[in-house]
């Protein structure tokens, strides 16, 4: 009975990934994809963004940067270390033929989707100090996630169980926070953010 219900998933999953990685392929996402999904192209501006926030986003430039360090060295961790090895899920790249394959193809196991989970740990935490710009980083946050499954480096489901240990991992770290700030006198950021996200808000 088990092993039928994941024969069925893993049929679907494979039927959803030609749908979305061959029949979907058009040149404007051919160019759009690799760049969206390739971390190099993403690294200086990260870090300077970072850089800028710590200089000159006062405190709650700074609670950002310290909440995505902290919610992706959480993600990353639980995902490369622990499911990925646990799980074994080969990429599709890997054991499949007529694969739209736009990157390279590593022997790095598959599931979940470690792109999905990061960006989704640090998008939802970036809303969480910046709501106003929620939108635009969750439609990041999907681009990205779907990226992998175009450019031919992941299941769907990868990126759906990526995507909902991303969400999780930032509502661990975004929990945690609070209580800190109700425990400790004066570790009150919580507070400010949610107050000056209202004021903003009503403004």
């Amino acid at each position: 009975m088990f092993y039928s219900l994941v024969e069925k998933a893993v049929q679907i999953d494979t039927n959803l990934f030609f749908l979305l990685n061959y029949k979907a392929q058009n040149c404007v996402l051919d160019f759009l994809m690799p760049t969206l999904t390739n971390l190099d192209y993403w690294r200086i501006p990260l870090i300077l963004l970072a850089i800028f926030l710590l200089v000159f986003g006062e405190k709650r430039g700074r609670i950002a940067v310290l909440l995505l360090v902290l919610g992706i060295t959480l993600s990353d961790q639980v995902c490369n270390t622990i499911l990925k090895p646990l799980v074994g899920r080969v990429r599709p790249c890997n054991v499949l033929e007529n694969v739209h394959l736009l990157v390279n193809c590593t022997r790095a196991f598959s599931f979940p989707s470690s792109h999905a989970t990061n960006i989704f740990t640090g998008m939802i935490l970036f809303s969480f100090v910046y709501r106003k710009l929620r939108i635009a980083l969750l439609t990041i946050a999907v681009l990205v996630a779907y990226s992998r499954v175009y450019v031919g480096a992941h299941y769907p489901f990868d990126v759906v169980a990526g995507t909902a240990l991303g969400i999780l991992c930032a509502l661990i770290i975004i929990v945690l926070f609070k209580l800190l700030s109700r425990k400790f006198p004066g570790f009150d950021y919580a507070k400010r953010i949610t107050k000056d996200q209202n004021q903003r808000d009503s403004g």
